[in-house]
């Protein structure tokens, strides 16, 4: 009498846009899924390594509008799971980095379901090193930040102003329609000469990059037309970028 298959939950970390920078771990899991949720940051180039008879439904969202709401993303999982099936949930970058991964799994968990984490390359470090620009640097900056521009309420974080006061390098994700609020609280800090870089789609053949300082980013975010999904990094080894130094250049050279 053959044995009824458990279904389970498998989360796996998409990295941060580029397809090859997925995990050999993921890869693998992918090719084992019965159904596949992916989000909008996941390269739709992931699901070759699923089966083709695999399902595969996107419950992302793009600038803000959610496509699935979180409750119906879980009521999937569930469902999936208890009928027998691997679900893979194919999130951007990491899963448990701003991606509500842990709030999937206890969901799951509560209904007695097994979930399993497969890490993924987060774009809050990855991106700046393809970028050339180490977060941490001995003689420059010591630590750093990571913080999500946006809380629940959609208002700026409290982090920001936080990090605003230390010499530490800090990344902002989903900051960019925040960016105005947050050039604001480094002036206030007296910081309007401090190196920012904005990478637009980060490791991907629509990558744009932006290089400029607290005072004269909005301009080139204006000029150069950057937009979401883009990581934000502040601070002085920003300057370390190979591209800085012209970039500064021609911005001044544009503003005068």
């Amino acid at each position: 009498m053959s044995q009824e298959r458990e279904g389970k939950l498998v989360l796996v970390g998409a990295g941060p846009g580029d397809p090859d920078l997925i995990t050999v771990k993921g890869m693998k899991a992918l090719a084992l899924a019965d159904v596949v949720l992916y989000d909008a940051l996941a390269h739709p180039q992931l699901l070759d390594y699923a089966p083709v008879s695999s399902e595969k439904i996107f419950v992302g969202k793009r600038k803000g509008v959610c496509q699935t709401p979180q409750n119906k993303i879980n009521e999937l999982i569930v469902s999936y799971s208890l009928q027998g099936k691997v679900v893979v949930r194919l999130k951007g970058g990491d899963p448990y980095i701003f991606g509500r991964g842990h709030e999937e799994v206890e969901y799951a968990a509560s209904f007695g379901i097994d979930s399993e984490i497969i890490p993924g390359l987060s774009s809050t470090t990855s991106l700046a090193t393809m970028q050339g620009v180490p977060l941490t640097r001995r003689g420059i900056s010591e630590s750093f930040f990571v913080i999500t521009a946006t809380t629940r309420s959609h208002d700026l974080s409290d982090d920001i102003l936080g990090a605003a006061k230390t010499t530490a390098t800090v990344v902002v994700l989903m900051g960019m329609s925040k960016l105005t609020e947050i050039v604001a609280l480094f002036k206030q800090e007296g910081k309007k000469e401090l190196p920012i870089g904005i990478i637009q789609e980060g490791s991907t053949i629509n990558e744009k990059v932006g290089l400029g300082t607290i005072e004269t980013i909005e301009a080139i975010v204006e000029e150069q037309k950057l937009s979401s999904p883009a990581v934000i990094i502040i601070g002085e080894v920003v300057r370390l970028h190979p591209e800085y130094l012209s970039a500064i250049a021609t911005t001044y050279s544009i503003q005068g």
